[in-house]
């Protein structure tokens, strides 16, 4: 992985003092990189596409054994992007910021009042890149109660969002499928001013979308029946479902997927 751009601003001397301390630490230095990263800090751009999977906005690797779900909106537009995995299933998406960072903070605190109209267990947790919010939903007869865990990360005129949805027996496994990713998780913004909170377009790459049109034209011919439950397609062929509208408490009560 090749970084070597600076935001404007930085001063030259601080630059010489960070290239000594790369060169006495440069092997523990490659090692200690950890995301996400915005597609400037590449000197090549190209690379960050790389063993990950480019959703436009957002570059990210995929898990082990992990299988790609798409939303689309009425119009059939991606709307989400789901990696899941058989620990359940989580999306990372990127928005619009203000160039200094707490945006995330701001939309945590919105997120934990939110979960608290709806879900008897809401908490704040500090995690990796700092606030986590968690919502625990009230356990079914014979099932483990559902969880819901927002990450957010502010970068560069971007904030990143990571949502974790899976039952609670399998949630810490499935957290750090999704902490995992995040760490390698590459932005890519863009110059277009948009408005804060605006979601990044999402654009799904070339064979995706036409296996998604196939499916689409696949289903048509045969009237539109419906999948039968448990039905998995053939990997590594992309679900693609219509996005439910996107509050926390919806995100919650569809855990796995369905």
């Amino acid at each position: 992985m090749a970084f070597g751009k600076h935001k404007e601003g930085d001063d030259v001397s601080d630059r010489a003092d960070v290239r000594a301390a790369d060169d006495i630490n440069d092997i523990n230095d490659v090692d200690d990189l950890e995301g996400p990263f915005d597609v400037d800090d590449f000197d090549d751009p190209e690379t960050a596409a790389l063993a990950r999977l480019d959703l436009g906005s957002v570059l990210m690797p995929m898990p082990d054994a992990g299988q790609v779900q798409v939303e689309l909106t009425e119009m059939g537009v991606p709307s989400a992007v789901w990696v899941v995995t058989p620990n359940g299933r989580f999306t990372i998406a990127a928005y619009a910021a203000p160039k200094t960072a707490g945006l995330w903070r701001e939309v945590a605190a919105e997120l934990a009042e939110s979960l608290r109209k709806d879900v008897p267990k809401v908490s704040i947790e500090d995690g990796r890149w700092g606030r986590e919010v968690v919502g625990v939903a009230k356990a079914e007869q014979d099932q483990a109660p559902g969880v819901v865990r927002f990450i957010g990360v502010d970068g560069y005129r971007w904030m990143i969002r990571c949502v974790v949805n899976g039952p609670q027996d399998k949630i810490v496994a499935l957290a750090a499928e999704a902490r995992n990713a995040l760490a390698d998780t590459v932005v890519r913004r863009g110059d277009t001013p948009m408005p804060v909170r605006s979601p990044l377009p999402v654009q799904l790459p070339e064979p995706m979308a036409a296996q998604l049109r196939a499916a689409a034209e696949q289903a048509a011919q045969q009237g539109q029946q419906p999948q039968q439950a448990g039905q998995q397609p053939p990997a590594p062929e992309p679900v693609a479902r219509r996005s439910e509208q996107g509050s926390a408490m919806q995100q919650l009560r569809t855990i796995t997927g369905g």
